[in-house]
């Protein structure tokens, strides 16, 4: 049986309500890898159903560590990594055919692309601002790229070229205020960490400072303001998570232990 070309891979976790939509965006890929940290509802059940090759992990290490494990699982020359709250759209969908198709394995070629992803916010596509077009790294040549080991905001170190896609990466993130705020400080709290164990410092100055100029670039430099009021809901909260990163830094330490708080 010849190795796939293009395999799809996912870290999830309690994603019952959408991992089938998610892997359904990508039923043109060859192979379909999910790595489950301990999900209590049917997510690996879904995943499995529709043809992923489910793993199961009872720890959770990080979003750069998990999405390693479910790359070292990967058999397909092409990888396109994808949240379970994400679905490839049909132009998206064509120009990653087009681009997995015309690889001849020549070393000159892109070694990976960049996506423009598209995120929803409180039930409005946000088109404007920090969030578009907001672009990832996700389809790369496996043994050319690897996750950095951040707790979140994992990068992918891509060793080439990198190219880019049209079509645009769709994010259904944060439906509710309350989702958005809950991501808030989990996300801020993790990059604390992350920029805690790069040698980086925080505290009050500092945070009020990133957190104004966050809301600055954001709305004004970026015309978050043409998404009208969510424009500068979205500005605010990125200020607001943007500030309690630096603020959380002050507090913890390289293992992400509280000090003095």
């Amino acid at each position: 049986m010849p190795s796939p070309n293009l395999s799809v891979i996912v870290i999830t976790h309690n994603e019952g309500h959408q991992i089938a939509d998610c892997l359904k965006s990508v039923a043109f890929a060859d192979e379909w890898i999910v790595v489950d940290s301990g999900s209590t509802d049917d997510t690996r059940e879904q995943a499995a159903a529709l043809g992923a090759r489910v793993t199961r992990t009872d720890d959770w290490p990080g979003f750069g560590r998990q999405k390693n494990r479910a790359l070292e699982l990967a058999q397909g020359r092409w990888v396109l990594s994808l949240d379970a709250d994400e679905r490839v759209s049909e132009p998206l969908a064509a120009a990653i055919r087009a681009a997995v198709a015309a690889d001849a394995g020549q070393p000159e070629g892109p070694a990976g692309y960049q996506l423009s992803r598209l995120s929803r916010f409180c039930g409005q596509w946000m088109r404007h601002g920090d969030w578009y077009p907001d672009r990832v790294t996700r389809l790369f040549l496996r043994g050319r790229a690897r996750f950095t080991d951040d707790l979140v905001h994992e990068r992918l170190d891509v060793q080439g070229p990198v190219g880019r896609l049209a079509g645009d990466l769709l994010h259904e993130t944060m439906p509710t205020l309350h989702d958005a705020l809950d991501k808030m400080n989990r996300y801020s709290s993790g990059r604390a960490v992350d920029k805690v164990r790069a040698g980086r410092g925080g505290g009050l100055g500092t945070a009020l400072a990133h957190g104004a100029w966050a809301f600055f670039r954001a709305y004004l430099l970026r015309r978050g303001f043409l998404d009208g009021r969510l424009g500068f809901v979205l500005a605010v909260y990125n200020a607001e998570g943007t500030y309690y990163r630096y603020l959380k830094m002050a507090f913890v330490d390289a293992a992400g232990t509280k000090t003095t708080i």
